[in-house]
């Protein structure tokens, strides 16, 4: 057997906005950017404006809910209601992270693996073909290119039965949360088999009268055509996207005067497995290893494995999530915790990771309707997210695998040598705004802290065209992170050293 280990190693950007201008082409790897931190900084004023005055002066409307305590105490030194359940965007992340590191380890990787069903004799696998899904929620088109090269290294040169692919090691879902737009790339299925974040590469470019078209898998090294997924150009203004699940392959039509000179922009896969199996059938091929159209089975046969990846350590993988924000990873990685406590469905594992969350820290307002946070029907309060990060996080390694928020000048560049450092977690969703993590200040103060912004009924409003990007949502946001940046800026002042 092979087994493939590699450190991935990730840059791209998460592609594309779904409006008439649809410019921001992605790099050549599917993740996504990292989300920006706090932005703008104030003056030292602040350090002695009264936290009331700051939010009325952030005008955010909805509520403003936050906490902070000390982090080695858990004293609480200032709150304003922080025990007011609100939406935690992907400061939810938080608490999955906590979650999944305490039920699968910091050390437990996701393997990927190429089974046969017979022999192989004379080059020829004598049965069938599988490609096994682990859950690993970073697979990428590259590393579907290495197992095929190690399946070609170990003598394997086509089969005589069937290629079948498994996604069972995880529930499959559809869709994070459904009330999203179809065309959003942040929210894609997730199976037990999945590639790239579950997202394919749309590209265009104009040709004469018309535009040439057409879907990829593109990673690093590889940039194999989809098969699984098509896309039309539609003579039409709106909407900018139509969706329809066609079975063997994923249908989308683009309309024409939204698409430019050209461009390319990441789109969402409802058919991971299918995806998958089709991306590595042309992979083999390249090898000199034709396979069969790949068939979707609901149970895993037995056999020899010939190849195995495993993912990077699962410590590795929330790092990343942390930076990068990706909502797939959430959702695994939440859902194989839950799968290891006898959980079997993503409904019953959020709910399993509340009541964890009740029994481990003491929470009593939380809702998990995801692991991600994208599901604008999850709940926290200020308190309870500050209850995890005192109780839980020094153990799990929390603050490690959190990302620097950086303190910013009003023309938004990075303030070197800032005193005050803030390891944190932001949350983004449409009108909401939330940031959780710790903060450490002169003095030797060391402060756990939990934001929650959110005007519920506003986001609530949204008309659906619009949810990618709302009138006003840019502008809301930044004063709300301005807000953000200004209560730590307090905080430090009045409790530091």
């Amino acid at each position: 057997m092979a087994r493939i280990t590699r450190r991935l190693v990730l840059g791209g950007l998460l592609g594309g906005a779904a409006s008439a201008a649809l410019g921001n082409a992605p790099a050549s790897s599917p993740r996504p950017m990292a989300r920006t931190g706090i932005r703008v900084a104030t003056s030292g004023a602040v350090s002695a404006a009264r936290a009331d005055d700051l939010i009325g002066a952030a005008a955010l409307g909805g509520a403003v809910a936050y906490v902070v305590a000390d982090a080695k105490t858990g004293m609480i030194l200032e709150a304003r209601q922080g025990g007011m359940p609100m939406p935690p965007a992907s400061t939810m992340k938080v608490i999955t992270s906590l979650y999944a590191l305490e039920n699968l380890g910091a050390g437990y990787r996701f393997p990927t693996r190429l089974i046969a069903t017979g022999p192989v004799e004379g080059g020829k696998v004598r049965g069938d073909l599988v490609l096994a899904g682990g859950g690993d929620p970073e697979l990428t088109t590259d590393d579907l290119g290495d197992m095929a090269g190690a399946l070609r290294k170990a003598g394997v040169s086509g089969v005589t039965g069937r290629f079948l692919v498994w996604g069972g090691a995880l529930p499959y879902l559809e869709a994070i949360d459904r009330s999203q737009p179809d065309w959003l790339g942040y929210n894609p299925a997730v199976s037990g088999l999945n590639l790239n974040f579950n997202r394919v590469n749309f590209v265009w470019k104009r040709s004469g009268n018309g535009y040439e078209v057409g879907m990829d898998a593109r990673a690093e090294r590889f940039a194999p055509p989809v098969y699984s997924a098509r896309v039309k150009v539609a003579d039409r203004d709106l909407p900018v996207y139509s969706y329809r699940n066609g079975g063997r392959v994923e249908e989308w039509t683009v309309a024409r005067r939204a698409l430019g000179k050209g461009g390319s922009r990441w789109l969402p896969v409802r058919r991971p497995e299918l995806y998958a199996g089709d991306v590595f059938q042309t992979l083999a091929r390249a090898q000199g290893v034709p396979l069969p159209a790949p068939e979707v089975v609901d149970r895993v046969p037995g056999g020899g494995v010939l190849v195995e990846r495993t993912s990077d350590d699962l410590a590795v993988i929330l790092r990343d999530m942390m930076r990068y924000s990706t909502n797939m990873t959430a959702e695994a990685v939440g859902m194989a915790a839950s799968a290891r406590r006898g959980v079997g469905s993503h409904v019953a594992s959020g709910r399993a990771m509340a009541d964890w969350l009740k029994a481990r820290a003491g929470a009593v307002s939380v809702r998990c309707a995801d692991h991600s946070g994208l599901a604008g029907a999850s709940r926290i309060s200020a308190e309870d997210m500050v209850r995890a990060l005192v109780t839980l996080g020094p153990k799990a390694g929390l603050r490690g695998l959190m990302k620097d928020v950086p303190f910013r000048d009003e023309g938004g560049r990075k303030i070197g040598g800032h005193p005050v450092t803030v390891k944190a977690k932001t949350g983004t969703l449409n009108f909401v705004s939330t940031l959780a993590g710790y903060v450490r200040a002169p003095g030797n103060t060391d402060l756990a802290f939990a934001i929650f912004t959110g005007d519920v009924a506003r986001r609530d409003a949204v008309p659906a065209a619009q949810r990618e990007r709302p009138e006003g949502g840019a502008a809301w946001v930044k004063r709300s992170k301005r807000l953000q940046q200004q209560l730590i800026e307090r905080w430090a002042a009045v409790y530091g050293a």
